[in-house]
């Protein structure tokens, strides 16, 4: 990930105070770059077209998001047109050098601790210019505030990547499931994504294209990554593999973001490519089943700044312990899952009379904090539903070969329950771990969707 730091400065100081300011910016720069996050770094800005000229640049180095860092008060008319008018997410670090600053400080750290209220003028300049920011605040050592902007900057990465993106889709759409039903017109002209679709005779000729080389090497991948479970038998679990490697090889083709397959029309494919979906979700490629174009963008979208994101469904509540099992026919990231998934033929009656069974993983979904999403939309837009939940780990082998999870709201399931549809999500989710609500508020506005907490 990559950002702009932008130190906001006055030009009435002169330059007597700017060595020790330098020095402080240096000091952020290498905290954020510890953290794994390149850094563009421009002078100090005081003036209209220092803003400008350093604004330029972060949007020429494709930066994710500007972050700005205020040395001193700034006023907000000096980097207000800037600012209202770059495409980049605009991230506050609102933080200082000083711990301490009581009674027991002196007054000429004034000079390098005032910065709170140039950042209060320009925040009240962002909301009147309708400028959707995130800000974290706090002692830069003594809080958490850089990682706060490191989520943020992951938010705004995520948001970053759907506008040109594309969206592949085998088999269109599962009759009769309307929740989440979007028009492809429709996602080319409010999220600029694209929407494409196998041509005839292009996945057969994929998986022509699979050599034995490719095939070997895959099976090694899974013999390494999985618990294999059962007998196998080699023909079948070859066309498997074959579907997996073809359903790769047409992401590449197609350069998508994310995609969905209709499990009851999966064409000129072997097999219905769980292990391959799996992988993909992997391999930060956004899934979703059934036709659901849209939560499949947003699925890819999120991986770009959260790897460990995976679509899910809420299949079963259960009442007495207050959580609600997450399950589905077969398609999970691998990467949240609590330890190696076993590996399996997977019964599979939904194809023709040439479809083989696949073979893929199952695991149960790793215990942990995560944020469960739904992009719904409804009569006045798109929303986010974003509820902060806690995965549960599994106790028992019980559902042993199937992909499981419980999720537990912090409320009642009844409660929970009622307020999902009262809001009227879509039956299609995305959990993503490490993340905070602040997030995914700042990533749903960034994309002119409505937030909306459980």
């Amino acid at each position: 990930m990559k950002i702009g730091l932008l130190p906001l400065y006055l030009a009435l100081y002169g330059e007597k105070p700017k060595p020790r300011m330098r020095a402080f910016y240096e000091k952020i720069v290498k905290m954020f770059e510890d953290r794994g996050i390149e850094v563009v770094c421009t002078d100090l800005c005081a003036l209209k077209e220092e803003f400008e000229n350093a604004i330029s640049l972060f949007e020429n180095e494709k930066c994710d998001a500007l972050v700005t860092l205020h040395m001193c008060y700034s006023p907000s008319l000096e980097s207000a047109d800037a600012l209202k008018n770059t495409k980049l997410p605009i991230i506050i670090c609102d933080t200082t050098e000083t711990f301490d600053f009581s009674d027991k400080q002196g007054p000429g750290e004034i000079m390098y601790c005032h910065g709170i209220h140039g950042v209060m003028d320009m925040c009240n300049l962002l909301k009147k210019n309708k400028k959707p920011y995130a800000i974290a605040a706090g002692h830069c050592e003594k809080s958490d505030v850089i990682d706060r902007v490191v989520g943020f900057v992951k938010a705004a990465k995520s948001a970053q990547s759907i506008d040109g993106s594309t969206v592949g889709s085998i088999g269109g759409n599962f009759g009769g499931m309307g929740d989440f039903e979007v028009s492809d017109e429709k996602m080319l002209s409010r999220f600029g994504t694209k929407v494409v679709y196998p041509e005839k005779g292009e996945l057969k000729a994929l998986c022509k294209e699979v050599t034995q080389e490719e095939i070997t090497l895959e099976k090694e991948r899974n013999k390494n990554d999985f618990e294999f479970i059962g007998e196998f038998d080699d023909e079948i679990y070859t066309k498997s593999v074959i579907t997996d490697l073809a359903l790769k090889k047409w992401i590449e083709k197609r350069n998508l973001r994310g995609l969905t397959v209709n499990f009851r029309n999966i064409g000129e494919l072997y097999t219905m490519p769980f292990n391959g979906l799996c992988r993909a979700m992997g391999d930060r490629i956004g899934y979703a089943g059934e036709g659901d174009t849209l939560t499949a963008l947003f699925t890819g979208a999120l991986l770009q700044g959260y790897k460990e994101t995976s679509f899910v469904e809420l299949f079963c509540p259960d009442w007495e312990n207050n959580t609600v099992f997450i399950n589905h026919m077969g398609e999970m990231n691998y990467v949240v899952a609590d330890r190696k998934p076993e590996f399996y033929e997977k019964p599979f009656s939904f194809g023709g009379e040439e479809t083989t069974n696949p073979y893929s993983g199952s695991a149960a979904y790793k215990p942990g904090n995560a944020m469960f999403v739904n992009i719904f939309e409804d009569a006045d837009g798109f929303n986010a539903l974003i509820a902060p939940v806690k995965v549960l780990k599994e106790t028992t082998d019980s559902f042993k070969k199937n992909v499981r999870g419980w999720l537990d709201f912090g409320m009642p399931v009844s409660e929970a329950l009622e307020k999902i549809s009262m809001r009227g999500a879509t039956h299609h989710s995305i959990l993503i771990y490490d993340a905070t609500v602040s997030e995914m508020e700042f990533f749903a506005k960034l994309l002119g969707i409505t937030p909306v907490n459980l």
